[in-house]
């Protein structure tokens, strides 16, 4: 029910349909869906957005508690493209970017002249990438939220459970390959600075081209300002899934927001806990 009142009506505090009376007067596509490149509105989520989040933190020099990373793609070209508190302001601009996913029916977002963006699921749903690339020299233990689920216990029983799976493993975590190269990357770190320290305490100086050690020295430093942070652990947080519903990523009702918030929280707090105890 909550899904149709979505589909037929939108969400007043998200996103409306297009083909509402009142956007007769101001939407000169309304009598000709043919043109229509979105269904739904979302510009009304700028007023929600204003309500929770104090974007005078998100920026550069902003004394924010947290980092705020986030992706889009490029729809022209299909390349990334990553917003940075601590490198730009973030505006619900930026926002609207990263949750126009064109499945939903929601339009794109041109951030600047000719910048169009989706949503940046579209390349990869975990952009653990981008965090990464933020700092590069700090060693982290990474949590995951999964939103959807990469493992479960059973096979689909009907088309709408295949479906449903589909979905969740088209948006599941694929950094496996990044935290392999990862830790690919530091194993080689390691090695050039053991060769370096070999050459450096066994060998005689005056045997060695010392423009050529220079250089080794040069780019071994510039790898790890680059790519030293090593990956000492990572957790998953995993939301649950007792009852797998194709619609369930279009439930905007406020009991289902409040309990996803809720049961988030707690499975959250658990792993902490845990994690700060070990």
């Amino acid at each position: 029910m909550s899904t149709t009142s979505s589909i037929l009506y939108g969400n007043d505090k998200f996103f409306v349909p297009r083909w509402r009376p009142d956007y007769s007067l101001k939407d000169p596509q309304y009598f000709d869906p043919s043109k229509w490149t979105y269904i739904y509105d979302n510009s009304p989520l700028v007023n929600t957005l204003e309500k929770y989040i104090d974007y005078n933190k998100l920026q550069p020099d902003g004394h924010p508690n947290a980092r705020l990373i986030m992706t889009a793609v490029n729809i022209l070209t299909s390349e990334p493209l990553t917003f940075d508190s601590s490198k730009q302001k973030i505006t619900p601009k930026h926002i609207l970017a990263t949750s126009a996913y064109p499945s939903d029916n929601f339009p794109w977002i041109e951030l600047e002249e000719g910048v169009y963006a989706w949503d940046g699921a579209l390349l990869s749903n975990t952009p653990l990438g981008e965090v990464i690339d933020a700092s590069p020299v700090v060693d982290k233990r990474l949590f995951l939220v999964e939103n959807y689920p990469r493992r479960i216990d059973k096979l689909p029983d009907n088309l709408a459970e295949v479906q449903h799976r589909a979905r969740d493993i088209m948006f599941s975590d694929k950094s496996q390959q990044q935290i392999k190269m990862s830790k690919v990357i530091t194993r080689y770190l390691r090695y050039i600075e053991e060769l370096y320290q070999i050459i450096d305490k066994k060998i005689d100086p005056a045997k060695l081209d010392k423009k050529q050690l220079e250089k080794i020295r040069h780019t071994y430093t510039k790898m790890k300002r680059e790519r030293g942070a090593e990956i000492k652990g990572i957790i998953r947080i995993t939301r649950d899934e007792l009852f797998p519903r194709y619609y369930e990523n279009t439930d905007f009702s406020l009991e289902t927001i409040r309990n996803s918030i809720k049961n988030g929280e707690s499975k959250t707090n658990q792993i902490l806990e845990k994690n700060i105890i070990n």
